[in-house]
């Protein structure tokens, strides 16, 4: 998901005769008489776990429950979509063609909402209905000006309330550049910015690091357990409790891809917008982290290759944790 925060609202003063015809759609159904394809099964929550890294107690053995985050993977249609009379309604699809023919054709994901009501067991099964729930005013992001369109889950274990899942999408037209300027080229002195990265409660600290050049790992306090990325809490032993280690530094490359396209030259060292690696490395605690790599040309990247922290200043508000090539590895 892209994170292009709320945008900004167009002046008071615009008009918009297209979202007095959005608005019409608040309260509509976005979904109606949803049914999960499978009931909660062991199968699934094991290849989530594996997938995440989760090794709780809690969703293994004969009393195992589902994480609750895996909430809106019970409601999916995978890709052959729902049985025909459920999944996505009439109302979703007008309204989604109603942006399209006015231009705002492209979409992205922005942020979704999760409230847990009561856990998920295997042989759950998973009814759901929606709701479109909010269309805003036209904003301006950096992406390009559109509508925020929020949709609400209600999601049912059995015919119980079992949580609710809001999610945000901005349907927008990109924001046009300028057909003089080549993609890759800008004035010497504007460099192309990185995204930015999300900060929340849960993460806040290991960024606090990352501002002083400490690259900090969680530590459960109950079981001693290290976790990253950083999470509210212990993976293994469901503990609340936890403080810090600073990683030395040393790691290797666990695994990596090698990005071609699209072109995206923040992220280039040379600004020409790749190709470029990105690499999942294995720190010498044990825990992996995902970064860029440096120091070493994208196609003599390796699994097994020695790297070394640094902390590379992107631009005057960004700094960020990346790994070079020992010599010689």
């Amino acid at each position: 998901m892209r994170d292009v925060r709320d945008g900004q609202d167009m002046p008071a003063d615009a008009p918009d005769p297209l979202y007095e015809r959005l608005t019409a759609y608040a309260g509509r159904p976005a979904a109606t008489a949803g049914t999960g394809k499978d009931p909660v099964n062991l199968p699934m929550i094991r290849h989530w776990c594996e997938a995440m890294g989760d090794t709780s107690p809690a969703y293994q053995g004969p009393d195992a429950v589902a994480p609750p985050t895996m909430l809106q993977a019970w409601t999916m249609g995978g890709l052959a979509g729902h049985s025909h009379g459920t999944g996505r309604s009439a109302a979703y699809d007008e309204l989604l063609g109603l942006l399209d023919g006015a231009g705002y054709t492209s979409v992205v994901a922005t942020d979704c909402e999760q409230e847990y009501l009561r856990p998920l067991r295997p042989g759950d099964l998973i009814t759901f209905d929606a709701v479109i729930e909010a269309v805003s005013r036209r904003k301006t992001t950096r992406l390009g000006t559109g509508y925020f369109v929020t949709t609400r889950m209600d999601v049912r274990a059995d015919g119980e309330p079992a949580g609710t899942h809001r999610f945000r999408i901005l349907k927008y037209q990109p924001a046009q550049r300028n057909p003089a300027q080549p993609r890759t080229a800008k004035a010497k002195h504007e460099a192309p910015l990185r995204p930015r990265p999300v900060i929340n409660r849960d993460n806040a600290g290991f960024w606090a690091g990352v501002a002083e050049h400490r690259l900090l790992i969680q530590r459960c306090t109950g079981c001693a357990t290290l976790r990253f990325p950083w999470l509210p809490g212990c993976n293994a032993c469901a503990g609340q409790e936890w403080d810090t280690v600073e990683a030395s530094g040393e790691g290797t490359v666990f695994s990596h891809v090698v990005m071609h396209h699209p072109s995206f030259p923040a992220f280039d060292p040379s600004g020409e917008g790749g190709p470029y690696a990105v690499a999942l490395i294995e720190l010498a605690e044990g825990v992996r982290i995902v970064g860029n790599l440096v120091g070493v040309p994208y196609d003599k990247v390796r699994i097994g290759l020695p790297v070394r922290l640094e902390f590379l200043r992107t631009d005057p508000d960004l700094e960020l944790p990346v790994f070079r090539a020992s010599e010689g590895g």
